[in-house]
């Protein structure tokens, strides 16, 4: 995947900080992980700042938005459709690269009665630091 140069973009520095935090991450940053790491590289920028350039990053396609239910919204460098794995025990999160059958999306849509546009998925269960974790307790 090609990315531009934040340089390039034509955006505010604090966007640009916000896109680069984002681009610099190994993970899915909430909102709050990114106004702390985005306030060590500019120490005035404010969460508002941060959480409006998340907005506006998200809504020209520079970043994506993963939301899963009433927790915080957490965000992406990719922006091409891939699905998810959530650890249901520490929160983590991580990026799956598959293809879906065409007739799993065909199936989904006849028993939905809907048109289909995306289909995500999401495994949730428990990464294997958590299960190594609780292994060692039961021992």
């Amino acid at each position: 995947m090609v990315m531009t140069g934040i340089k390039d973009l034509g955006l505010t520095r604090q966007r640009e900080v916000v896109l680069q935090v984002i681009r610099d991450s190994h993970g899915h940053m909430t909102a709050n992980d990114v106004f702390t790491e985005a306030k060590a590289l500019l120490p005035t920028i404010s969460f508002a700042t941060v959480y409006n350039s998340l907005r506006y990053l998200k809504d020209a396609g520079h970043i994506a938005e993963i939301q899963f239910g009433s927790g915080a919204s957490r965000f992406d460098k990719m922006t091409h459709r891939h699905d998810h794995a959530l650890c249901t025990m520490c929160g983590k999160l991580v990026d799956i690269e598959m293809d879906h059958p065409d007739d799993l999306v065909k199936r989904a849509a006849a028993i939905s009665n809907f048109k289909p546009e995306t289909l995500e998925f999401t495994l949730r269960g428990q990464c294997q630091d958590c299960l190594n974790n609780d292994t060692s307790a039961d021992a």
